[in-house]
This record gives structure tokens, sequence and C-alpha cells, in this order.
């Protein structure tokens, strides 16, 4: 019986978010059953991760073991290298994301008010993939998104290291730098997390 619900929740979660990977993201994970809130990502940038796939099975089974969200250094939106560890002491939302996904520009708005009810308890970190630099910038300042921002470009292990699949997907790194949980899609129960971990 538990195997068939967990199957259930996995094939919830494929239907979620577009396929960009081929392992699923460390942590608990939830996914939105209702409509199809889907995207898919051009051919060259799916084979590209299936090619990742042995790797992303030897990051995610380390990082299930030690339960640390695996350490990153990318450009933030000024040019300048941001290294995850150094928000270690808060929590952070890693939200994988990109202009092209339409479920994640649907999200926007109640990111926002979020971000805005808790204020100083969390920071976001967006990762903006499979975007161009002038693509993920325009986005950033046409939705007017207040967190922090970084560039995936496509030489980056990050997305193999989390075993991203879908976009949108949040993982919800604490102050001690371990997962606590991974959302894939828009689901209605990330944001009841939130309230349960800030109110």
């Amino acid at each position: 019986m538990k195997k068939t619900i967990f199957g259930m929740m996995m094939a919830a979660a494929a239907l979620s978010a577009c396929a960009g990977g081929s392992k699923a993201p460390q942590g608990n994970t939830a996914a939105q059953e209702a409509g199809d809130p889907t995207e898919t990502v051009s051919d060259n940038a799916q084979t590209a991760g299936q090619e990742q796939a042995g790797n992303q099975q030897q990051a995610g089974q380390e990082q299930t073991s030690e339960g640390l969200a695996p350490d990153f250094t990318l450009n933030d939106i000024n040019g300048k290298p941001l290294t995850l560890s150094s928000l270690r002491g808060k929590y952070v939302i890693l939200d994988f994301w990109g202009s092209w996904c339409v479920w994640c520009i649907k999200g926007i708005p109640q990111m926002k008010a979020y971000y805005e009810k808790y204020a100083g308890k969390f920071e976001i970190l967006g990762i903006d993939c499979n975007d161009s630099e002038d693509d993920w910038k325009a986005a950033v300042e046409k939705y007017q998104l207040p967190w922090l921002h970084v560039y995936n470009t496509s030489d980056s292990r990050v997305l193999a290291d989390y075993g991203i699949e879908g976009f949108p997907t949040k993982v919800i790194v604490g102050p001690d730098g371990k997962v606590v949980q991974t959302v894939v899609g828009e689901d209605p129960q990330f944001y009841t997390l939130l309230d349960t971990l800030f109110k």
C-alpha cells in the first residue's frame, strides 16, 4: 500500500513541472495534482539532463546520507559570485525557475506576498535555468523580484547535484544547511509549510 501511494506521489510530481533531469529532488517532495502545470524544455536541455543521470544518482545518495544541501557558487545579477554557504544561519529557499516557465511566472505574486509577509525570516535565492542572461535579467526587472538571484550556466553541476527534473522546484534549506523539504511544481503545501515554520 505504501509503495502504491509513493508511486502516485511521484507520478503527480512528474505532471506538475517540466522535465529537466532524471532523478527526483532530495528531501520530502510534494506536487500539485490539480490542473496540468507543465512546461517543456528544449530537446537539447532534456538530453543534457539525461546524460548526467549517473552523476545525479551519486549526488542524490550523498545528499540523502548527510542531509546537507550541496554547496555551490554562481554569479548574481551584478556578475559577482554568490555562494550558498554564505547564507548559512538563516532559512533559504532555492527557487529553480525560468522566464520561459509559465507556472514559475504564475507563482510569482504569491512568492512576493510571502516574502513580504515573513520579511527577515527567510531568504529566497532564485536560480535561473535554461534562459539567456539577457532574458533572465529582463524577467527579474519586469516582475520586480526583490530577492537574491543567480544564473545557472550550462556547465554548472547545480541541477545534477540537486537532481532537479522539473520547474519550478523549491528547496527549503534550514539554518544548519540541511534540506528541510523539496516541493515540485506550484503546490499550496509549500505556503502551508512556510506558515508552519515562521508563524
